[in-house]
C-alpha cells in the first residue's frame, strides 16, 4: 500500500470565506474514495489545488513520484468539430488503433466514434472522456459529480465499470446510492477541515449523526457538572473548613472542557405543504396516447395514480418520462385519450421549463411571498428559503441575476410553501447537496398529498416511492413491485447482457481454433439465411445520416433556448429540444441493433 497523494496543514480562503483550514487527508493507491460536503464547502477548489490548478494560501500536496490523476470534468474539453476519435487521439497521444480498442470497451464505434463528438448526448460524451482517462493509464481517477443526468442503466455499467478498476478513485457526488456502491471509504470537507472515514457512505452519516448526538448530551452532563462544582465552590471557598475541598474542585471545574459543535452550517429544515388526505383515484389515464405531431411516444397508456401515493416514473433517457409528465399536467397536449384528474386537484409543478420563466424583476423573497400560502408567516418562508440555501443577503436577490441552479431551487422553495396537494417533480435533487436531499425526502414522506416524480439519486428513489410506473418501449405501464424490485431487475437485465458479451468475446476467440471443426460443421449442416453485410451497412449509413442530422437541430435549438426571454418562446423550444432528443434516442438504438448484427455477419 503505497500513499499516492498527502494534504498536510492546507489553508485556503477566497476574501472572508474560508475554505480549508489548517486540512488533512492521506489517498493510498488500494482505496476509491467518495468525497462529500455541502455545496459551496470547497470541494471542486480542492480538486483544482490537487490538480495544480491553484495553489494554496499555505500548507503542501505532496504527490508520490508515479502518481498519474486521470480528471474527468465536469465541462467539455472537445475542440469544435472534433470527433471521438481525434479527441482520445489528441488527448492521450496514443495511436488510433489504441484509442479504438479501448473506445470499443465503452461501445463507441461506428458514427459514436468517427462523428462530431460535440453532438453526441451527454451521457455518450462522458463515456468518451472516461476512455480518455484510461488512455493515460491513470492510477487516481479524480471524477467530479460523474452521474450528473445518467439515466440508471449507465449508471450502473459506470459502476460496473469503477468496479473493475484496480487503481484507486476520488469520486465527488451527492448520489448516495453510487458513493455507496462504488467507494470504501469517504472524505468529508466542512468548515475547512477534512475527516477521513474508513467506511461507505452510510456508515459515515450514521456515524455523523450519532458523534453529534453524543457532544450533545457529553455537554449536558458537562454543563450540569459546572453548574453543580461552581455552586459547591461559591459557597465552600470563603470558610477554612471546606477552602481546601473547594479548592479540589476548581482544580476539577478546569478540567472540565465542552466539546465545541459547530453551528456555522445551518441543517435543511424542510417540511412540505399541510393539506388534507384525500382518497380514490388523484389521476386517471385512458387509452392515452402521448408525444408529438411527427411521433408517438407511447400509446394504449391505462394507468391510474391514488391519492397519497409517491409515483416514480422510471425508465431509460430519451423513454419519454418527460413527455409523459407533461401530458398529465397538460403542458403537452395528448395525441389521443384522457388524462382525467380527481375533484379539487390542486396541481403544483417542479420542471425546468417551469424555473426558466420566472418574473426577472422580483426578488428572491417577492417570488417566495408571492408563492406561499395564505398566512405563512415571514419567519417560514425565510426557512425554507435557508434550507434552499438562499440565506443572509441572498433573498433580496433579483431572480434576473440568479443561476440555473439557484432558479430551480427558488421554484422548489416555493412548492413547498404552497398548498398544492398535488406536486408534480421533474428531477428534484438536482442542484441540492446529500442532507438538502434528505430532508426533501423526509418532507415528502410526511406530506399528505400526492406526488409524482422523476429522478436519477437511487437513494431517493427507494426512499420515497411507494409506486413504480415505468415509461419503456412506447408503452407506460404499473409496474408490479417496489423501488427496490425494480434496481434488481434492471441490475439482472445489465448482468445477462454482459455475460452474453463476455461470451461472444470468448467464442470469437476460440473461433480460429476450431476453425476446421467449424467448417466441417458448416458442410452438413445448411446456414440459417442473414442480412447481409452490404444491406446493414446501407441502412447503417441512412441512420448515421438522420443522426447527424437530429444532432446538429438539437444543437441549434438547445442554443436558441438558452438565450430566450420570452416565455412561450422559451417553452415552445423546450418542447422542440425534448421531441428532437426522443428522436434521437430511438435512431442511435437502432443503429446499436445493426450493429450486432454486422459483428455477428462478419464473425
Amino acid at each position: 500500500m503505497a500513499v499516492l497523494l498527502q494534504i498536510r496543514n492546507a489553508f485556503k480562503s477566497y476574501g472572508d470565506q474560508v475554505l480549508l483550514d489548517g486540512a488533512e487527508a492521506t489517498i493510498t493507491d488500494d482505496e476509491k474514495v467518495g468525497f462529500v460536503g455541502r455545496n459551496g464547502a470547497g470541494k471542486s477548489t480542492l480538486l483544482r489545488v490537487i490538480l495544480g490548478e491553484e495553489e494554496l494560501d499555505r500548507g503542501e500536496v505532496i504527490r508520490h513520484p508515479r502518481l498519474r490523476i486521470g480528471y474527468l470534468r465536469q465541462h467539455d474539453p472537445f475542440e469544435p468539430n472534433e470527433s471521438a476519435l481525434q479527441f482520445l487521439m489528441r488527448d492521450s497521444g496514443q495511436p488510433d488503433w489504441k484509442c479504438g480498442e479501448v473506445a470499443g470497451q465503452f461501445e463507441l464505434k461506428g458514427s459514436y466514434l468517427e462523428g462530431p463528438v460535440a453532438k453526441l448526448s451527454g451521457g455518450w460524451q462522458t463515456r468518451v472522456k472516461l476512455a480518455a482517462l484510461l488512455l493515460h493509464e491513470p492510477n487516481l481517477l479524480l471524477l467530479d459529480e460523474p452521474t450528473n443526468f445518467l439515466d440508471l442503466r449507465t449508471q450502473i455499467l459506470l459502476e460496473h465499470f469503477l468496479r473493475d478498476f484496480r487503481e484507486a478513485c476520488l469520486i465527488v457526488s451527492h448520489d448516495r446510492a453510487f458513493l455507496k456502491a462504488t467507494c470504501g471509504h469517504t472524505l468529508d470537507l466542512a468548515r475547512g477541515k477534512l475527516t477521513v472515514y474508513p467506511g461507505k457512505i452510510d456508515d459515515f452519516l450514521a456515524y455523523q449523526a450519532e458523534k453529534l448526538e453524543h457532544d450533545k448530551r457529553t455537554n449536558v452532563s458537562v454543563l450540569a457538572k459546572r453548574k453543580q462544582l461552581e455552586e459547591f465552590i461559591a459557597k465552600n471557598k470563603a470558610r477554612a473548613s471546606t477552602a481546601t475541598r473547594a479548592k479540589s474542585k476548581s482544580k476539577q471545574l478546569e478540567k472540565l472542557e465542552v466539546t465545541e459543535i459547530a453551528s456555522d452550517e445551518p441543517t435543511a429544515n424542510i417540511r412540505a405543504p399541510i393539506v388534507e388526505p384525500k382518497k380514490g383515484p388523484a389521476v386517471r389515464c385512458r387509452g392515452l396516447s402521448i408525444g408529438y405531431p411527427d411521433r408517438v411516444i407511447a400509446k394504449d397508456i391505462d394507468v391510474e395514480i391514488e391519492h397519497g401515493s409517491r409515483a416514480a416514473i422510471v425508465g431509460d433517457n430519451g423513454q419519454g418520462k418527460t413527455t409523459f409528465l407533461r401530458s398529465l399536467v397538460d403542458s403537452l397536449e395528448p395525441l389521443a385519450g384522457e388524462v382525467k384528474w380527481g375533484h379539487n386537484c390542486q396541481v403544483g409543478i417542479y420542471a425546468q421549463h417551469v424555473y426558466t420563466s420566472l418574473n426577472e424583476k422580483q426578488t428572491v423573497l417577492d417570488y417566495l411571498e408571492y408563492n406561499a400560502a395564505s398566512g405563512t408567516k415571514t419567519q417560514q418562508i425565510l426557512d425554507v428559503a435557508g434550507a434552499l440555501l438562499f440565506r443572509g443577503e441572498a433573498v433580496k436577490k433579483k431572480v434576473s441575476v440568479l443561476s440555473g441552479g439557484e432558479r430551480a431551487r427558488l421554484c422548489m422553495a416555493g412548492l413547498l410553501l404552497s398548498q398544492y396537494n398535488i406536486l408534480i417533480l421533474d428531477e428534484p435533487g438536482n442542484h441540492l447537496d446529500v442532507d438538502t436531499v434528505e430532508a426533501l425526502a423526509q418532507a415528502l414522506i410526511d406530506y399528505k398529498g400526492t406526488v409524482i416524480f422523476t429522478s436519477h439519486d437511487r437513494h431517493f428513489m427507494s426512499r420515497v416511492a411507494t409506486c413504480i410506473i415505468e415509461v419503456r418501449d412506447g408503452h407506460v405501464v404499473n409496474y408490479r413491485g417496489d423501488y427496490e424490485a425494480y434496481l434488481y431487475y434492471v441490475n439482472k437485465e445489465i448482468e445477462a447482457g454482459e455475460r452474453e458479451a463476455k461470451a461472444a468475446k470468448s467464442l470469437a476467440s476460440g473461433s480460429t481454433a476450431a476453425a476446421p471443426k467449424s467448417a466441417e460443421k458448416a458442410k452438413a449442416v445448411p446456414a440459417v439465411p442473414k442480412r447481409n453485410e452490404r444491406e446493414i451497412r446501407k441502412e447503417m449509413t441512412i441512420l448515421e445520416r438522420a443522426i447527424a442530422k437530429l444532432d446538429g437541430e438539437k444543437k441549434e435549438t438547445n442554443a436558441k433556448l438558452q438565450v430566450s426571454t420570452d416565455p412561450k418562446e422559451a417553452l415552445r423550444l423546450h418542447n422542440e429540444v425534448t421531441a428532437l432528443t426522443m428522436q434521437l434516442a430511438d435512431t442511435e438504438l437502432r443503429w446499436f441493433e445493426l450493429q450486432t448484427q454486422l459483428e455477428d455477419v462478419l464473425s
